[in-house]
């Protein structure tokens, strides 16, 4: 033992810095591979995954001795805390969101729930062993002496060393993908072929040219980048007009995936209003939830204006001052409608006192208008029965036509609810989240009930059009076993990507039901919208289409450059037959590749650019 510690003391500033920044990578390789659980299809992958992070790391723990002659243990503790710290960020984000953490969403940390009820529940015990080796490298660092001088000429074997890794690094990541910085909304691919420290570095580099686009966009670039977008209505069906001068009510459903639909529970249907509503509604039952990290604020965007959302942060926060052709703006300038939203949150979340005006909604209902207490609130605000019973009141004093947007809160995670509303015993899976889900979802279907049971009451249905919609999913990939083991499912890629779907009702009062199983994304409900208001949907600048009429191979996107078509499934960089779910030729999805490539590269540059700021009001 004396020995040991003699050799402890005898190491050099270099050895020891080595020393704790190998301690720090191979944290960072287990938090990758199991934390992570980044996907690794060949030998290659793992690699990657060894060498991605130990360049960036040398360089940046070397800052210990970079300004003076010897290594300074605090420094070198402190930049190992810092690194910790990220990482353990990163996990705690990505145990939800299946997503890593980007420059832009910090600036948001409210808007994902900050430090609350929802974080504590992704925490785990085994997180402990994550730090316990910073208490063992602090009582090493300061309780023994070490020779810390470090010469001029070992510093710069170092740094070369560093970045020599560094640009091998980026190397390798370019030969296994050539599209890596063309497509960094595949953060996924990013983080394993970088590593999360580069990856940050880049995310940050991203997220500070970005604002450029705009000064430097002419007139002349927008017209022409948005001329792909000027396509031709694909046709009009029998639906056409069906709901033309009708108030339109939509509903944006909280965390509510299409599984539940139909579903029971001990023998109990988990949505039971839902499930008759859909008898005499047209029930989508393949659209897809296309939301990033911007979440309910994300899916009300596409919604209306059938552009994607940013890959990183919400355009709510980020891009709030730009025009766009919503769907307030074309309801106004088509059919003369007035435009109001229903939220029973502060105005202020998702930075919506500010998008709304932009979006062209006349009026904002947020908490301020309602009677909010502690007895009807619970985790994020107004509980959905008196959100709605309070909301009833102020529609009948809106003029008419009216769209009307509700976003429900409730069922939002970690799922928390009272008792007097519990209306369904919890399920019996493995998953607690799982377990509180379905009461939830089952309180959110009768808040729904109770919505339109008051508006027939109140005379507001029959002249009515009712979207309802979910905005993104509840369940993450954290807690899908628990899902698998409620659903009797296995774990497969095609059952994964089917909870990925949420439901989409559009219901007409007196008209017949209909199911149609055309896959879809939320990108679509606009245009889907307008085909039964009677209002043209081509030369929208918009990526939707038309549910009813939508090309089944047009491949559904999702913000990080996977998709699913009629025949294929393209995600974490592999290509798997739709229907079998076994891996098949990468060839096989290159074609639609191209096309994800092409649309989400436009809808950024619109978005960045502000390109339609050239183009509304000249048509």
């Amino acid at each position: 033992m004396n020995l040991q510690n003699e050799r402890l003391k005898n190491l050099t500033g270099i050895q020891l810095t080595l020393l704790i920044t190998g301690i720090l990578w191979l944290k960072t390789v287990i938090v990758c591979l199991i934390g992570f659980n980044l996907s690794i299809q060949s030998l290659f992958d793992i690699v990657l995954i060894l060498t991605s992070s130990i360049g960036a790391l040398l360089l940046v723990m070397g800052f210990s001795f970079y300004f003076g002659g010897k290594v300074k243990p605090a420094v070198l503790f402190g930049l190992s805390v810092v690194g910790t710290a990220i990482l353990y960020g990163d996990l705690l984000y990505y145990r939800f969101y299946n997503d890593f953490v980007t420059a832009p969403i910090l600036f948001q940390f409210d808007n994902v729930g900050g430090l609350s009820a929802s974080t504590v529940e992704l925490m785990s015990l085994w997180d402990v062993l994550l730090f316990i080796d910073l208490f063992l490298i602090g009582w090493f660092l300061f309780k023994q002496k070490f020779e810390l001088t470090i010469q001029k000429q070992t510093k710069k074997k170092y740094i070369a060393f560093g970045a020599a890794l560094l640009v091998l690094t980026i190397g390798l990541g370019l030969v296994k993908s050539v599209h890596l910085f063309s497509e960094s909304y595949d953060r996924e691919q990013v983080v394993k072929s970088l590593g999360p420290l580069n990856y940050h570095v880049y995310d940050l580099a991203v997220g500070i040219s970005a604002p450029l686009q705009r000064l430097t966009t002419t007139e002349a670039e927008a017209v022409a980048s948005i001329e792909s977008l000027q396509h031709k209505d694909p046709g009009r069906t029998d639906l056409y007009g069906l709901a033309e001068g009708k108030n339109i009510v939509l509903i944006s459903l909280e965390s509510t995936q299409d599984f539940v639909i139909g579903q029971k529970v001990n023998g109990e249907e988990v949505t039971p209003f839902l499930n008759d509503l859909i008898e005499e509604s047209f029930y989508f039952d393949q659209v897809y939830d296309q939301t990033a990290q911007g979440k309910t604020s994300d899916a009300e965007f596409m919604m209306d204006t059938s552009l994607y959302p940013l890959a990183s942060g919400s355009v709510f926060v980020r891009r709030p001052e730009n025009t766009f052709h919503s769907l307030p703006h074309i309801l106004k300038e088509e059919k003369d409608y007035y435009a109001a939203t229903f939220h029973g949150n502060v105005d202020t979340f998702w930075n919506r006192n500010v998008m709304y005006e932009t979006l062209g909604y006349d009026r904002y209902f947020s908490k301020e208008d309602y009677n909010v207490t502690e007895e009807n609130s619970v985790n994020y605000g107004l509980k959905d029965i008196p959100f709605f019973t309070q909301s009833a009141d102020y529609m009948k004093n809106l003029p008419e036509p009216y769209y009307a947007k509700f976003l429900t809160l409730t069922n939002h995670f970690p799922f928390l609810l009272d008792e007097e509303d519990l209306f369904i015993d919890e399920a019996t899976t493995e998953e607690d989240v799982v377990n509180r889900y379905v009461t939830t979802v089952r309180y959110l279907d009768k808040s729904l009930e109770t919505f339109f049971e008051k508006l027939k009451e109140e005379g507001m249905y029959e002249d009515t059009v009712f979207v309802l919609v979910g905005d993104h999913y509840g369940i993450s990939e954290k807690y899908e076993a628990g899902l698998n083991e409620l659903l009797g499912e296995e774990a497969t890629i095609t059952n994964q990507m089917q909870h990925k779907q949420v439901p989409l009702i559009i219901h007409i009062p007196g008209q017949q039901g209909e199911t149609i199983s055309t896959p879809g994304g939320q990108v679509d409900i606009r245009p889907t919208l307008l085909h039964l208001m009677g209002i043209k949907t081509e030369n929208r600048y918009s990526f939707g289409h038309n549910l009813f009429t939508r090309d089944s191979d047009h491949p559904v996107i999702f913000r990080d450059g996977s998709f699913i078509s009629d025949d294929y499934i393209y995600k974490d960089n592999v290509c798997y037959g739709k229907e079998t779910g076994q891996v098949i030729d990468i060839r096989q999805c290159e074609p639609y590749m191209e096309t994800v490539r092409e649309e989400l590269k436009l809808s950024d540059k619109i978005i960045f650019g502000d390109l339609l700021r050239y183009m509304v009001g000249e048509e």
